[in-house]
């Protein structure tokens, strides 16, 4: 079953998301507050896929939740809420370990796919890892049995949508891939939101795997266009 935790505080919105989520084959647990949130999630051990989080809300807001929530798990997909639309609202949810954020109001297929989108990130299916070779490029490599990356042999922490990126990365070494190509890849043809999405996992997954993210080695920009993995 498809589980998601949604903390929203106004009762309209949620039981908005809770309906719409359930109609789509959800199994939804919702609760009211970030101190609601995090009790659930521990007496349900972090059996969840998908956290989907407001941030204004009384006490601990949603900014807070999911930096916990993140320390707990780098597999949960995390979904920020919130009426504001400014660009640095969402970077700054993406930079704390939201894999995505949707700005109110939105409608339910909107909401939906987003979701859906992030679950398939999470629980993606792959062949058998016998059939698969895992993926070696300079200090790194990527593997495909117990879904880590390692540089120079040390594991690095990475959320399930920065594996799928350094995955993405790593088969096309050298390759010109321009952000339509990894949005759609990484989130789906049905993807509604914009390419800040890859611009922001790619700043913070260079800050987990480069020595210096301000001068990036392997994760190169090309300008205007996008990104390529270079070593």
């Amino acid at each position: 079953m498809k589980r998601i935790l949604v903390c929203e505080d106004e009762e309209a919105i949620r039981d908005f998301v809770v309906i719409n989520l359930r109609r789509s084959g959800y199994d939804v647990v919702d609760v009211a507050s970030g101190e609601e949130a995090v009790a659930v999630y521990r007496e349900q051990e972090g059996d969840f896929d998908v956290a989907l989080l407001d941030i204004m809300m009384p006490g601990m807001d949603g900014f807070a939740l999911c930096r916990w929530i993140r320390e707990q798990s780098s597999d949960i997909g995390i979904i920020m809420l919130s009426a504001k639309s400014q660009e640095m609202d969402k970077v700054n949810c993406l930079m704390i370990g939201a894999d995505d954020y949707v700005t109110k109001p939105f409608s339910p297929s909107e909401l939906v796919a987003r979701v859906d989108a992030i679950y398939r990130r999470v629980n993606v299916n792959h062949v058998r890892h016998e059939e698969v070779k895992n993926i070696v490029s300079g200090p790194f490599l990527l593997d495909y049995q117990s879904r880590t990356v390692c540089k120079n042999g040390e594991p690095i922490e990475l959320t399930q949508v920065e594996y799928h990126i350094m995955e993405y990365l790593l088969k096309n070494q050298g390759a010109a891939l321009d952000r339509k190509t990894i949005l759609r890849h990484i989130w789906g043809d049905a993807y509604y939101g914009d390419d800040k999405v890859v611009d922001v996992n790619i700043r913070r997954l260079r800050m987990k795997i480069e020595e210096d993210p301000s001068n990036p080695q392997y994760i190169q920009t090309i300008w205007g266009f996008g990104y390529k993995w270079t070593v």
